[in-house]
């Protein structure tokens, strides 16, 4: 299970605050403490909702030469725009990183595919498209066959692909979670060679005890073929679901990432 930590995201106070005031010793904090408790990624979105884009820019490229003078963890750079994304990978200057995210909205393909070439970087595809969230299975399905259709012809192979099936919370609609994970069946069917990866917190906003929610519902997706999760890290609780689910679908040869995390946390 590749793991990506998602606790830099500046729409968090705190983060916002970290951005805001250049807060170089706290930005480093939180990512060390992710990489510590086991994230394969550092999810960075420098989004405050307060800035202009060029600003945006300028916060993506403070935060990742940061980060990489401290933190050998690979980056996933995450921002709605394409620019951002674009500081972010030149920063990076050949690190590796995964970008977050492209969906089947033709101009968004062609803003960040054009970067995943040149960059060499994997790419998190979103499985919807400017209309927004498909409401079925199938749906989603039509914007990840968009999605590949157009990486393939460009030259990038479905195993660079991270298809986000999308989870909605379950206390708008309780079906939600079904759909997920049954688009994410479909996607693994169709498209062998490519990873999925979802938002594991998105399905138990709005209801209280969100982390028993949570590591249910990580359970049923590491089974129904979840490859990657964007999570907490540094929450022992939802990270001994990540654990234990990788055992229990035999992804952990003797147990042995799930029997060092015990150790760790005792």
């Amino acid at each position: 299970m590749i793991v990506i930590g998602e606790k830099i995201n500046g729409s968090l106070s705190k983060v916002k605050a970290i951005i805001q005031d250049r807060n170089t010793q706290s930005l480093l904090d939180l990512a060390r403490r992710q990489a510590e408790a086991g994230a394969d990624y550092i999810d960075v979105n420098v989004a405050t909702g307060e800035r202009s884009a060029e600003e945006e820019v300028e916060a993506m490229h403070w935060a990742v030469k940061a980060l990489q003078q401290e933190i050998d963890t690979p980056l996933c750079i995450d921002s709605a725009d394409a620019q951002v994304i674009k500081a972010g990978l030149e920063a990076r200057n050949g690190r590796p990183t995964l970008i977050n995210s492209v969906n089947a909205e033709p101009q968004r393909l062609q803003q960040i595919i054009p970067l995943a070439l040149h960059f060499e970087a994997p790419l998190v595809a979103l499985a919807m498209d400017e209309k927004g969230i498909p409401p079925s299975v199938e749906g989603r399905l039509d914007a990840c066959r968009t999605i590949a259709a157009a990486c393939q012809k460009a030259g990038i192979p479905l195993e660079h692909i991270f298809f986000d099936p999308l989870v909605l919370p379950v206390s708008a609609d309780t079906s939600q979670g079904m759909i997920t994970l049954e688009t994410l069946k479909a996607i693994k069917h169709e498209f062998v060679e490519a990873k999925c990866i979802l938002g594991i917190s998105n399905v138990s906003y709005g209801l209280p005890r969100r982390v028993m929610l949570n590591a249910a519902f990580l359970h049923m997706a590491v089974f129904a073929g979840l490859d990657a999760a964007i999570l907490d890290p540094t929450d022992a609780r939802i990270m001994a679901a990540v654990r234990a689910s990788e055992v229990l679908t035999g992804k952990d040869n003797h147990c042995r990432r799930y029997l060092r995390f015990l150790r760790a946390n005792r």
